[in-house]
């Protein structure tokens, strides 16, 4: 069974946030939830019974502004005639959005790649632990400012509910937490520059980037480097928002606080003001390779406190608490599924 709040949260910045909810016994529909916990189905409001949260961000030029105004009609208690709004109690809370794509950030949080660094090093390394972190810290630094951001390819198969369970797999021996900030493309992305590449967001949400830490590195094949198909992929790995807030009502990304708690255990509480690259920088590089379409997420990186630092991994019965700034919270517990 899934461990969900008594009734999930309409808390988040601005007037308004996106998410995708279901009443009992019924299909999905893209809703337009209001600070004051009342959910509008989309579907009925632009007249489309096909309509889709992705596809409110293939429109999102034309829809924003339409999206706002719905909004403030639903914080009055007297509604125009053909919205119908619906208490947010009741309703289950899906991922918000299904993407097409998803390109993850990797080693984007100075601190949390030094303490992995650390963590992984070889036991015949002969640097201290400190003077491993000063040389780390360097590295870092200079990353930051002359290299590249780290990207690769995730599934959207491995995408699940904020208040869903995560199953573990029983070949997952060291599953970990990774809370992250997720960009939501609004625009079509190709080749754009740094410059550019605010406009083709419309929103923020949150993303927790599951990794079995003893798949990450290929054993076999040690040229080769990361798995992250293996590690990271597993069906319900990313446990994705509650809400997709609008950029313009979120401030500035680049200062928001991540918090993940385990089991009411604060384990990360970290600035996005740690990222090496930042939202831009981040959306302009994929798009230089890839074109990111609209509902695509962009997960840029996890800070400080995994588990791997804590030396405390996932086991069946942990319950995960995530929020960040501004975007709500999701819990999820863990259970481990054996193998058939």
């Amino acid at each position: 069974m899934s461990v969900k709040p008594a009734a999930p949260s309409a808390s988040f910045s601005g007037p308004f946030a996106l998410g995708t909810l279901s009443a009992p016994d019924q299909p999905p529909f893209p809703g337009l939830v209001v600070p004051e916990s009342r959910v509008l189905d989309l579907r009925t409001a632009f007249r489309d019974p096909a309509l889709t949260t992705r596809r409110l961000f293939e429109r999102w030029d034309e829809v924003l502004p339409r999206l706002a105004a719905l909004a403030a009609n639903g914080t009055r208690a007297d509604t125009d005639a053909g919205e119908v709004w619906q208490p947010l109690d009741g309703l289950r809370v899906h991922a918000p959005v299904e993407p097409r794509q998803v390109f993850q950030s990797g080693a984007n949080y100075r601190q949390h790649v030094i303490d992995l660094e650390v963590a992984h090093r070889a036991p015949d390394d002969p640097r201290t632990p400190e003077a491993a972190r000063a040389e780390i810290a360097d590295i870092m630094d200079r990353r930051a400012a002359e290299d590249l951001p780290y990207v690769f390819i995730g599934l959207p198969s491995a995408i699940t509910g904020p208040y869903d369970d995560v199953v573990l797999p029983s070949w997952a021996e060291q599953p970990d937490w990774e809370l992250e900030l997720a960009i939501v493309i609004g625009r079509p992305a190709y080749r754009v520059s740094v410059s550019e590449a605010a406009a083709h967001v419309a929103g923020y949400t949150i993303a927790n980037d599951l990794t079995d830490r003893a798949t990450v590195f290929r054993r076999d094949m040690k040229a080769i480097g990361t798995d992250w198909l293996r590690s990271k992929n597993a069906p319900g790995f990313t446990p994705l928002g509650p809400w997709i807030v609008p950029a313009a009502s979120v401030g500035d990304p680049g200062d928001l606080r991540v918090t993940l708690k385990l089991n009411g255990e604060t384990m990360q509480d970290e600035s996005t003001k740690d990222m090496l690259f930042g939202i831009a920088r981040l959306v302009s590089y994929a798009s230089q390779t890839a074109q990111l379409l609209p509902g695509d997420l962009v997960l840029t990186g996890s800070p400080a406190g995994n588990g791997m630092h804590w030396g405390r991994l996932l086991r069946d019965g942990d319950v995960m608490d995530g929020s960040i700034t501004g975007l709500g919270a999701q819990r999820t517990r863990c259970v481990v599924r054996e193998a058939s």
